[in-house]
């Protein structure tokens, strides 16, 4: 496959540490993709169920829960993807896992932010990092795509996350708030061309120097959010030195940010480079991509809450309904409408802090609606790892499990009356209700599969 890149981005690039023209042409020209998976811990501890049509050839080496796929299968007509056992993402942007691990201390509580998750790659690697006592912030300033961010992390099953809907600006009113804040910021995007020919007719240099401008206000607007002490990590999908290089001088010139330092192995084959880590494709086997760290060193280490109003919680009559679904021992149900949320109980000020403060889409885990004394369970309760055990399942094989993720009506031999969970290879998948003459799909509609097999 022959791909023509930018001279003027080739010609940007050749002072550069790392840069090998010949070699970088012939990665972009070898038509080789590569595919990559992070599997679930908190779902699939073992990876000998590996997605459909495609069989794991090795580990990412930077990542602890990072595979690399012999090749990319119809991920669609898996079902363990819509399980959330797996999430389909990049090799290089793993890099991340080395960033936290090394910067911060990840058994203690910590308040991260991901600032521009969608559609949730890094923030369902936090969330499979980070202790449960902790507590992520997943934001997204698109609202569509904050949707689809949203979708992402009730499919990965944790309650220790609240996915928001702001601008970066937003933020700077929650002073010295977060310990970690991450920022994957939107740039020219030159690090993806093998994965997305069409981007280079839209790369250009005035594109790169409108990001890298736009980098740094968004970096800007956040940085107050950040406590003393606390660290930033910043990440691109450019090889553009304005988006790297040069922010990694802005950063510590302008906001008094102190580098960190990360250690790497050389098999690895990522090159250190002014301040940050680089990723070229002739030389690791992933995308383009440029991550450096940074640690703040003004600002106060503690911040006072100042909440707005507690939510509702749910009443002894409804905790009484909640508790035959779930296991409650470390959480508390608040109430909106007629919704039961599960919170986390040591997030229970923070959560209320940032729902007065933000636009929140999603937070904890939707256990589901009270409607006239029982309980109608949420997709995302049947995703979650807080299910009581006593709940009915039913395993379903491969033809009826797509059938069911396309919402099409199951017929299944002689059950019980009643909500159920339906499974697959151990996994659930969603739920169904049985009537006395039929079984009704609630797997979530705008979820559904859509593709034939």
């Amino acid at each position: 496959m022959f791909m023509k890149l930018p001279g003027s981005l080739l010609s940007s690039l050749k002072e550069l540490k790392g840069f090998d023209k010949e070699a970088f042409e012939r990665a972009h020209a070898s038509g080789e993709q590569i595919t990559s998976i992070r599997i679930n811990p908190f779902k699939l501890l073992e990876t000998k169920a590996s997605p459909l049509g495609g069989g794991l050839v090795g580990a990412v080496l930077w990542s602890q829960y990072g595979y690399y796929l012999s090749q990319r299968p119809s991920f669609t007509l898996d079902p363990l993807f819509h399980a959330g056992c797996y999430y389909v993402q990049e090799a290089s942007s793993m890099f991340l896992e080395q960033a936290l691990k090394q910067t911060v201390d990840l058994s203690q509580p910590l308040k991260v932010i991901d600032l521009c998750a969608a559609p949730g790659g890094k923030s369902t690697h936090i969330q499979s990092l980070i202790s449960k006592d902790s507590l992520l912030v997943s934001n997204e300033v698109i609202r569509s795509r904050a949707n689809i961010l949203k979708d992402n992390i009730i499919k990965w099953g944790c309650d220790n996350v609240m996915v928001t809907n702001n601008d970066p600006e937003d933020f700077a009113k929650l002073e010295n708030y977060f310990d970690v804040i991450v920022v994957d910021a939107p740039c020219s995007g030159s690090g993806l061309f093998r994965k997305d020919a069409e981007a280079i007719e839209e790369w250009s240099l005035n594109n790169v120097a409108h990001c890298s401008q736009r980098q740094q206000r968004i970096l800007a607007d956040v940085w107050p959010a950040l406590k003393k002490n606390g660290v930033l990590i910043y990440s691109t999908c450019s090889y553009s030195k304005e988006e790297d290089e040069d922010i990694v001088n802005w950063l510590m010139k302008d906001l008094s940010a102190a580098n960190c330092q990360l250690s790497i192995d050389a098999n690895w084959g990522i090159i250190e480079s002014t301040g940050g880590y680089r990723f070229w494709p002739d030389k690791i086997k992933g995308e383009g991509f440029f991550l450096a760290c940074f640690r703040k060193t003004d600002g106060d280490a503690d911040v006072s809450l100042k909440i707005k109003k507690m939510p509702d919680s749910a009443t002894k009559k409804e905790l009484a309904i909640i508790k035959k679904w779930t296991k409650t021992d470390s959480h508390h149900f608040i109430k909106y409408m007629n919704t039961v949320y599960a919170w986390q109980q040591r997030t229970i000020n923070d959560f209320s802090f940032l729902l007065g403060n933000l636009r929140v889409v999603y937070s904890g885990t939707i256990i589901g609606e009270i409607v006239r004394e029982k309980l109608v369970p949420d997709h995302a309760l049947a995703m979650s790892l807080m299910i009581n055990e006593w709940i009915e399942r039913s395993a379903l094989n491969y033809e009826q499990a797509i059938h069911y993720l396309k919402r099409k009506e199951l017929k299944l031999e002689t059950l019980t009356k009643g909500w159920r969970l339906v499974n697959y290879e151990g996994h659930s998948l969603g739920w169904i209700n049985v009537l006395s003459n039929r079984i009704n799909n609630y797997y979530p509609k705008e979820l559904r599969i859509l593709k034939d097999l």
